[in-house]
C-alpha cells in the first residue's frame, strides 16, 4: 500500500467551512451553488456533510440535489424497509454484528454510481459506517488472491416464493409479477429458473475488479466474502452446512468456472477490507455521499437505537 492510500479519508464539510449557519437551508444552498459535484466526488471519493442539522423534513430536498435519479433497491440481497420515495433503512442485521466491506449491488448487472446515507439517529455506542478506498483494498490483498479472482466470480441466489430461508423473489425485485421479474432479468447475462416450490434461482458471472470510468483506477468490486459461507465465521458456516448444501443456501459464490473459493481467501478479503477502512462515526443529522465504485462501505456493531437511511442513484 502507498502512503497516499493509507492517508485517505472522506472530506468532511461543515457550516464553518462554507461560512454558513448551522441549518439545513445552508447545506441546500451550498449544494445548489456547487459548480461540479461530480468532479468533487470523484476527487474526494466520499463526502460527509456535518453540523447542518438536517432532519427528515429536509431529506428529500437534499437527496434530490445529491442523487438526480433516485433508484429502487431492485435485486438487492440485504434486508431493508422502504420508508420513502426510493429511500430505505440501512441493513437490518442484528446490531451485535459487524457488516463487512462491500460496494452496493456489485454482484448485479447494474449498480448505483452514488449512495447517500443519512443519520436520523446515531447509536448509543458504536455503529460507525466504515468506508474503504477500493484501490487500497485491492492492493491490500495477497497476489495469490488477486490472481485467483482474475477471471471473476459466479453468484447464485435461491429466492423463495413467500415462505422459506432468506429473501423472497417478491421482496428482492419489489414485485409479485413473474413477467416483470423476467423483464428485469432479460439482458443482464444472468441465468434463472423458476423452481417447483414457487421460488427463483438466479446465477450470474461478474468481474471481481473494475476500472472507474473517470479515473481509470482499478478497484476491488465484488461481494464474494459476503456471499461465501466462510465470510460468516466458522461456527455459522458449520451450522449452515448442517442444514443444507452450499448450492441450496439463499446465496453462494464460486469462481467463474464453478470451482470453490478457498475459505482462507474469503477471510483475507473480509479482514483486510475492514482493516483498511476509515470509520465515519455518525452524528445525528450527518449526510454521507460516496462514489459506489471507488469506495466500499460496511457497518460496525452498536448498542442502543440507530437509524440510518440510504438512497442511491445511477
Amino acid at each position: 500500500m502507498t502512503d497516499g492510500y493509507s492517508a485517505w479519508a472522506p472530506l468532511v464539510v461543515t457550516p464553518a467551512d462554507i461560512g454558513a449557519e448551522a441549518a439545513p437551508e445552508s447545506l441546500i444552498g451550498h449544494l445548489r451553488e456547487l459548480a461540479d459535484l461530480d468532479a468533487l466526488l470523484v476527487r474526494e471519493k466520499a463526502l460527509v456533510f456535518r453540523g447542518f442539522q438536517v432532519g427528515t423534513a429536509e431529506l428529500d430536498t437534499v437527496l434530490d440535489l445529491l442523487l438526480p435519479n433516485r433508484l429502487a433497491y431492485v435485486n438487492g440481497n440485504s434486508p431493508r424497509t422502504k420508508v420513502g420515495q426510493n429511500v430505505y433503512t440501512s441493513t437490518e442485521y442484528p446490531p451485535e454484528y459487524t457488516i463487512s466491506m462491500h460496494n452496493e449491488l456489485s454482484y448485479a448487472h447494474q449498480w448505483p454510481a452514488r449512495l447517500v446515507f443519512f443519520c436520523e439517529q446515531a447509536a448509543e455506542t458504536g455503529g460507525a459506517t466504515p468506508v474503504v478506498d477500493g484501490v487500497r483494498w485491492l492492493e491490500a490483498l495477497d497476489p495469490e488472491v488477486r490472481e485467483g479472482f482474475a477471471d471473476g466470480v459466479r453468484y447464485t441466489q435461491n429466492l423463495h416464493g413467500g415462505t422459506g430461508f432468506g429473501k423472497s423473489w417478491q421482496d428482492t425485485f419489489e414485485t409479485d409479477d413473474r413477467d416483470e421479474v423476467e423483464r428485469l432479468l432479460t439482458g443482464t447475462g444472468a441465468d434463472h429458473e423458476w423452481t417447483r416450490d414457487g421460488g427463483l434461482r438466479v446465477c450470474q458471472t461478474r468481474p471481481s475488479t473494475l476500472r472507474h470510468p473517470v479515473t481509470g483506477a482499478e478497484v476491488w468490486f465484488n461481494q464474494a466474502d459476503q456471499w461465501h459461507a466462510a465470510g460468516l465465521g466458522d461456527e455459522t458456516a458449520a451450522a449452515l452446512h448442517r442444514i443444507m448444501p452450499e448450492k441450496d443456501l439463499p446465496q453462494s459464490v464460486t469462481f467463474a468456472d464453478g470451482s470453490p473459493i478457498p475459505a482462507r481467501y474469503i477471510t483475507q478479503i473480509r479482514d483486510r477490507g475492514l482493516n483498511s477502512a476509515v470509520d465515519v462515526d455518525w452524528q445525528t443529522g450527518d449526510v454521507l455521499l460516496i462514489d459506489n465504485m471507488l469506495v466500499g462501505h460496511g457497518r460496525r456493531s452498536f448498542t442502543g437505537r440507530r437509524r440510518v437511511l440510504v438512497a442511491m442513484s445511477d
